[in-house]
């Protein structure tokens, strides 16, 4: 069993920036990478980022591509989004997940709670 929590989620004017943070309770496998989902009210849950256990690989959601950045720390078992240029749209509970990776919740095992970004226009 493998924990995550997420931190770093609050409210931002559009334009601004958040970084968030997720913590993993242990190491993950060698074949398991870490991605990023995002909820919004009253749509089903999608793909943000992922990124391989050696950060070699980073995929992203066209939505969110050249604003965001995920990036991971195995040190501290931590995996980061870094969000810039915020738009309203991008109001969501953000998930953290571990699995065999990929850009579909199929590929993920564990979840984090989740931490809600609210960006105001």
């Amino acid at each position: 069993q493998v924990q995550l929590v997420e931190s770093g989620g609050g409210l931002v004017q559009a334009g601004g920036s958040l970084r968030l943070s997720c913590v993993a309770s242990r190491r993950t496998a060698r074949n398991y990478g870490m991605g990023w989902f995002r909820q919004a009210p009253e749509k089903e849950r999608e793909f943000v980022a992922t990124i391989t256990w050696n950060g070699g690989v980073t995929v992203y959601a066209d939505s969110v591509k050249a604003r965001f950045t995920i990036s991971k720390d195995n040190a501290k078992n931590t995996v980061y989004l870094n969000m810039n240029s915020l738009k309203p749209e991008d109001t969501a509970v953000y998930y953290c997940a571990t699995g065999r990776g990929g850009s579909t919740e199929l590929g993920y095992d564990y979840w984090g709670q989740g931490t809600q970004v609210t960006v105001s226009s």
